[in-house]
């Protein structure tokens, strides 16, 4: 179970604060067992910080909190700090990152199902797409993302499979493979009813809560090859 420490600390030296952090860091890397780690300053008490430091467990937790830099680490801290700092031990219950819930929306529902109401709640109005197959400005807009999604629909029954999705700000970047049995016509090819595949990856950007922006990489030149569009 993923575990939390929370440090609330009061201290007006935190440029000092951030170089002993920093210093911390070097010192114990590739020992520490430390996740993620997120610093907040209060906007009505300047002075006032939040640190929550993310382990995959109680027990790594325990692992790094015997490092003897992490106790040398602490004691520098209190020194840099207004009072004693207060800490707090969270086991995590529920974890979700919106933008991933956002994204997965579009993959699942939209473009898997076809369900493109799904789409206009999922994606922004002006939304850019990036595609290596497609000319830039294609599939611009929700209803140039709604042609590209029903032309692969037509031509293939297909599914994803997502082998790995990381989060980091406001991006999402979904590793896939795709599999498909060609039905219809795709790019001049009439249908074969091959079944064909390729993996890819496409990152999304999330503003105000819905899709702005795609990139897609995927390996269509083996598409191409199981299709017979191009020597193998």
């Amino acid at each position: 179970m993923t575990f939390v420490q929370v440090i609330d600390y009061e201290t007006k030296r935190f440029d000092e604060m951030n170089a002993l952090i920093d210093r911390y860091a070097e010192q114990t890397s590739g020992k520490r067992t430390v996740t993620h780690t997120m610093i907040g300053q209060d906007r009505d008490s300047r002075t006032h910080y939040v640190d929550l430091v993310e382990f995959p467990s109680y027990e790594e937790a325990m692992k790094n909190s015997h490092l003897p830099e992490t106790d040398r680490m602490f004691q520098e801290m209190v020194a840099l700090c207004e009072g004693m700092p207060k800490f707090m031990n969270l086991d995590v219950v529920r974890d979700e990152y919106l933008n991933k819930l956002v994204v997965n929306r579009m993959f699942e529902e939209c473009i898997l199902k076809g369900d493109f109401a799904v789409l206009d709640e999922c994606l922004a109005m002006d939304y850019k797409d990036h595609d290596i197959m497609e000319s830039e400005g294609q599939s611009d807009g929700r209803d140039g993302m709604r042609q590209t999604i029903t032309m692969w629909r037509d031509a293939f029954d297909f599914s994803f499979e997502k082998t790995r999705q990381i989060a980091e700000g406001d991006c999402v970047t979904t590793l896939w493979n795709w599999k498909g049995a060609q039905k219809g016509e795709f790019m001049g090819v009439a249908p074969t009813g091959k079944d064909v595949t390729m993996s890819g990856c496409t990152t999304f950007r999330i503003e105000n809560g819905r899709i702005a922006e795609g990139w897609w990489y995927y390996d269509a030149p083996s598409l191409m090859r199981q299709m017979g569009m191009m020597p193998g």
